[in-house]
C-alpha cells in the first residue's frame, strides 16, 4: 500500500525523528504540508499527518491543509505527535482538532501515536527545556511497533 507521511516539524525536529521511523517500516514518503496538492493524496492508501503539539493542538499548517481536503470515502489514514505532555487523555484532546477535521473529510482513522519530545517554548527554556533526550531509544521503539501494527491492519 502506498504511504505518505505528512509532517511539520522544525522546532527540534522530534516528530521528525518519530516520522523516519514509520518511512522506514512503511516505505513511505515524507512532505510538508507546504508541498502537498491536496488532489495527489488521492494515490496513497494510506496517510499520516502529524506534527508537534502547540497550544493543545497540531500546528496550524497541518490543521489548514486538513481544511483544504477534498472529501474522500474512507480513506485510511493516521494521525502522530510529539509534545512536552503525555498521557491518553491529553492526547486524545490534543489530536482532537485534527482528527475532527479529518473525519469530517471521510478520513477513517486507523490508529494515533504520540510520546514526549524535548520543549524550550516559553519559560522552558530559561530551565534548560523539558523531556531532554526524547524522543529516546525506547520512544523509536514503540514507533517502529506502532507503525508493524498499521503495516499488518491496513
Amino acid at each position: 500500500m502506498k504511504c505518505l507521511l505528512v509532517l511539520l516539524s522544525y522546532h527540534h525536529k522530534n516528530t521528525e525523528k518519530i516520522a523516519k521511523v514509520f518511512a522506514k517500516v512503511l516505505d513511505a514518503q515524507i512532505k510538508a504540508p507546504q508541498q502537498i496538492n491536496p488532489e495527489e493524496l488521492q494515490e496513497y492508501g494510506l496517510l499520516g499527518f502529524g506534527s508537534g503539539i502547540y497550544g493543545a493542538k497540531h500546528h496550524e499548517d497541518l490543521l489548514d491543509l486538513a481544511d483544504k481536503l477534498s472529501p474522500v470515502t474512507n480513506k485510511k489514514a493516521f494521525i502522530f505527535s510529539t509534545s512536552a505532555i503525555t498521557g491518553k487523555a491529553k492526547v486524545a484532546e490534543d489530536h482532537s482538532l485534527l482528527r475532527e477535521k479529518l473525519q469530517s473529510k471521510g478520513y477513517l482513522i486507523m490508529d494515533e501515536f504520540a510520546c514526549k519530545g524535548f520543549n524550550t517554548n516559553s519559560f522552558m527554556k530559561y530551565f534548560g527545556g523539558m523531556n531532554k533526550g526524547r524522543p529516546n531509544a525506547e520512544d523509536l521503539k514503540h514507533a517502529e511497533e506502532f507503525a508493524q501494527n498499521l503495516k499488518q491492519n491496513c
